[in-house]
């Protein structure tokens, strides 16, 4: 008997609060979609922003890459062109000491000339 009054009590307790109806959970939801609708519109948003930030870093990069084989490029010209300046410096040194020798050939030439026409007027 205890035991059927206490499962009276029980049923009685649980059916004391009610349900809820469509209305009152309606009134509750309505926030929650509007905020989270709101929600959805940011993060789609978002989304689009961050799409359009990776297309500019994917081509970004990619002129950073076209950049960066320039440089390489570039470097390789300026070295070889170094080299090439190099070389001519070189032979132009060693042109200008070849005509130098030449030069003190010439002027000692010079002078032996100038002594056999001395010697030739004095006879």
């Amino acid at each position: 008997m205890k035991k059927a009054l206490l499962l009276v009590i029980a049923v009685l307790f649980l059916f004391s609060f009610g349900c809820a109806t469509k209305d009152y959970v309606k009134q509750q939801i309505d926030p929650l979609v509007d905020r989270i609708s709101k929600l959805e519109a940011r993060v789609s948003s978002l989304e689009s922003k961050v799409s359009a930030l990776e297309g500019k870093v994917g081509a970004l990069s990619s002129d950073v890459s076209a950049a960066k084989r320039d440089a390489a490029e570039a470097k390789s010209l300026a070295q070889e062109a170094m080299r090439i300046a190099k070389d001519s410096a070189d032979r132009a040194e060693a042109a200008a000491k070849r005509a130098e020798a030449a030069a003190d050939r010439a002027e000692a030439a010079f002078g032996k000339a100038k002594k056999a026409f001395e010697l030739q007027q004095k006879k």
